[in-house]
């Protein structure tokens, strides 16, 4: 399973220590306009090296579109893409080729196939996130001219969270810093903890917040398809996350039914909801609210500490990772986030538009 999607439809390849990471997206619409600028920039926000608190790793993840753009527009043909690597430093994993790191996809991978490429993780490093954000910026471009945005941010990391919801703050100020949080005090925090679990050798994990706006009424299916099911599914599929929800979420279950349910209105002569707790999906389906869901992440697997782990014969042994790592994930997820979602929502309106005559 290396696609996602059924109409805009991603196909991913490459490993981290590999020649490129690269891709396909089919079912791009024809005739939007491509700012292959944007898609660096997208880029850019998930390449490493951006901070301090990023793995040192340099890349300058520069993208090649091989495929499906003429004069600047898209020609409704596959899009494929590469981005080579450059900076692999691969003896760096040369003491866990025969060992199981805790927490990685190193004895999960072993015992499907056989075998595992254990430079940098190979096919289950975040590196191979670029596909995602590439296909995230072709999708954003689609759903900026049908004036849908998506975005993103830390609202979390260890202890240190946001006491409002995205609708308290200026969304454009999460670029301002580099945890990519809206609220530049709280941001401070977050910095000088990830500063500090970095020196000790450690990582951390937290949340990042979702925010689709401008999405109509009508998107999603009503029983297996379900708008927040695939959303979950697409987030749940990033490296690290583990949980999602969307609304009111996991708060809602201290709520009564009184509390929860969104009353509709007439505004203007449209159909409204006084509150949005629902978070823009009732029946697996948008009701035309804003969308805004949750992504928790965990901590880094990869310490810069003595673990105790198994080697590939069953012996107990200790090892020390060596190497350029994340303290923290949270502050590259953000793009990915936003561009899985993005992908989520131009599929489902190129879906829907198949079934209606």
């Amino acid at each position: 399973m290396n696609t996602f999607g059924q109409i805009f439809r991603v196909t991913t390849f490459g490993e981290s220590h590999g020649e490129a990471i690269g891709g396909v997206v089919d079912g791009m619409p024809a005739g939007i306009t491509i700012d292959t600028d944007f898609i660096q920039q997208e880029l850019n926000r998930r390449r490493p090296g951006q901070s301090s608190i990023t793995t040192s790793r340099k890349e300058p993840d520069q993208v090649e579109l091989l495929s499906g753009v003429f004069e600047g527009k898209s020609t409704g043909c596959p899009i494929g893409f590469i981005v080579r690597n450059t900076n692999q430093h691969s003896a760096d994993y040369s003491n866990i080729k025969d060992l199981f790191r805790p927490s990685h996809a190193d004895f999960t991978y072993y015992y499907k196939y056989g075998t595992r490429d254990y430079r940098g993780g190979g096919r289950s490093s975040a590196r191979i996130t670029i596909s995602r954000c590439v296909a995230g910026a072709l999708a954003k471009m689609a759903l900026g001219q049908m004036g849908i945005s998506v975005k993103a941010y830390t609202s979390q990391i260890g202890p240190i969270a946001l006491e409002n919801d995205y609708r308290a703050y200026d969304l454009s100020l999460a670029e301002s810093n580099i945890v990519r949080c809206p609220d530049p005090q709280k941001a401070e925090e977050m910095i000088r903890l990830v500063e500090t679990v970095k020196a000790e050798g450690d990582t951390i994990g937290g949340i990042v917040t979702g925010v689709i706006t401008g999405c109509p009424p009508g998107l999603g299916e009503p029983e297996f398809g379900k708008l927040h099911a695939t959303l979950g599914a697409a987030m749940l599929s990033i490296n690290a996350a583990k949980g999602f929800d969307y609304g009111a979420g996991f708060n809602g279950v201290c709520m009564r039914g009184s509390e929860q349910n969104d009353v509709f209105r007439n505004s203007n002569g449209r159909v409204t909801t006084r509150t949005n707790r629902s978070g823009g999906i009732q029946g697996g389906i948008s009701n035309g609210q804003d969308i805004y869901f949750r992504v928790a992440f965990k901590p880094v697997a990869t310490l810069l500490r003595e673990q105790e782990t198994v080697d590939t014969s069953g012996q107990e042994t200790t090892f020390k990772a060596q190497g350029r790592h994340d303290p923290c994930v949270l502050p590259r997820a953000v793009p990915v986030v936003e561009s899985m979602a993005a992908c989520v929502v131009l599929d489902a309106i190129l879906l829907n538009k198949t079934t209606k005559i």
